[in-house]
């Protein structure tokens, strides 16, 4: 679990030190006060990124230079600390323990989080970058060599689209073009195997949660839909070569892959109701959690930003029941409903313009 968190200069926050409870954590306080800057916080400490910006100079609060992040977790009997460096120039530093991390794919693992805000409920109704990096967050913190090897196939995929916008004007170094694609399709064909195995477990575990949320009315199921399969990558490449040369982009491979979801056989996408696309993404969440706990043997720390107010009291009570037993930290401006239960055991933060104090309920 998270023990501490200790912050200078991160966003709105000049400086904060919070001591979390092992159960149930609330952050309240109005809108705009600085409630998700800590979860983003301990987002960030856990994956090296931000979940709200690609940009480390915008969490730097206003006016200064740098900011400091430290984190203590306890896990397996043992303590660890995290500390994050950000510059408003320059790159950030990530240190386990006093030893520096070089790649986000050293730290993963140190702290396992599953953030669940508003935004994750229109997961199906966003595009398939989204759905993307919901499969790729969640196999990156399960696996450093999937990390790997979809950083590796990233890379060489940057490498062929340079060559491309080149071969637009130098058609001569097209025989180059093989020994990046040659790259491509081994990372690739990795990528395309870890994802088919997780979105199957994914699946299964999700349509548990979606069966039990409606009362076995009815039944989810998510596939996984690859641009293309592993082994006609390279003869797909051939194929299009002319064309993306005059895009300068690769049309096909696993930076194209999609996710689908299907209620009783129906795409939620194009003919679900609002609750049915919602209940699917609860649903999808609440498996991330299992996955996390089947995979590593330890439960991760909850971040739920607002959820709580985009979803009717039946899904609410859902939610807080799925929960127990889970640190949990969670951001709301007020407590009613299934909420209130969760209350009365936690301990509770107020925020207010970055200022963080120890409240009671």
């Amino acid at each position: 679990m998270l023990t501490r968190l200790i912050l200078s200069d991160f966003r709105n926050i000049a400086s904060g030190d919070l001591t979390f409870s092992p159960g149930v954590n609330l952050l309240m306080g109005e809108n705009a006060q600085g409630k998700t800057n800590i979860l983003e916080s301990v987002f960030l400490c856990a994956t090296g990124r931000s979940h709200r910006t690609r940009f480390d100079s915008q969490m730097v609060r206003f006016g200064q230079k740098e900011a400091h992040l430290r984190a203590y977790v306890s896990q397996m009997g043992r303590e660890d600390r995290i500390d994050v460096h950000l510059r408003r120039e320059g790159k950030k530093g990530v240190a386990v323990n006093g030893i520096a991390v070089r790649r986000s794919g050293e730290l993963f693992g140190t702290l396992y989080t599953v953030l669940f805000s508003p935004e994750d409920l229109q997961l199906i109704k966003l595009g398939p970058q989204e759905r993307r990096r919901f499969m790729d967050l969640e196999l990156c913190q399960l696996s450093r060599v999937y990390y790997y090897h979809l950083q590796q196939y990233h890379k060489v995929l940057k490498q062929r689209n340079q060559l491309l916008k080149t071969l637009q004007k130098q058609r001569n170094l097209l025989d180059t073009l093989p020994l990046w694609e040659e790259q491509m399709a081994r990372f690739a064909a990795e990528v395309i195997h870890s994802r088919q195995a997780f979105v199957d477990k994914l699946s299964d575990v999700a349509g548990v949660f979606y069966q039990t949320i409606t009362g076995g009315r009815e039944h989810l199921s998510i596939l996984y839909r690859p641009n293309c399969r592993a082994e006609e990558l390279q003869e797909k490449w051939l194929q299009s070569l002319e064309r993306d040369i005059f895009s300068g982009a690769t049309g096909h491979g696993p930076h194209k892959d999609d996710l689908q979801f299907f209620v009783d056989g129906n795409d939620v996408k194009l003919f679900g109701s609002q609750g049915q696309q919602r209940t699917a993404a609860l649903s999808a969440k609440l498996a991330e959690i299992a996955l996390v706990q089947e995979e590593t043997g330890q439960n991760p720390v909850l971040l739920l930003d607002d959820v709580f107010s985009e979803l009717d009291e039946g899904r609410q009570r859902f939610l807080v029941e799925a929960v127990v037993g889970l640190q949990t930290i969670l951001t709301c401006t007020g407590v009613e409903g299934p909420v209130s239960t969760m209350a009365k055991q936690a301990k509770i933060f107020s925020i207010n313009n970055g200022k963080i104090s120890v409240d009671k309920f």
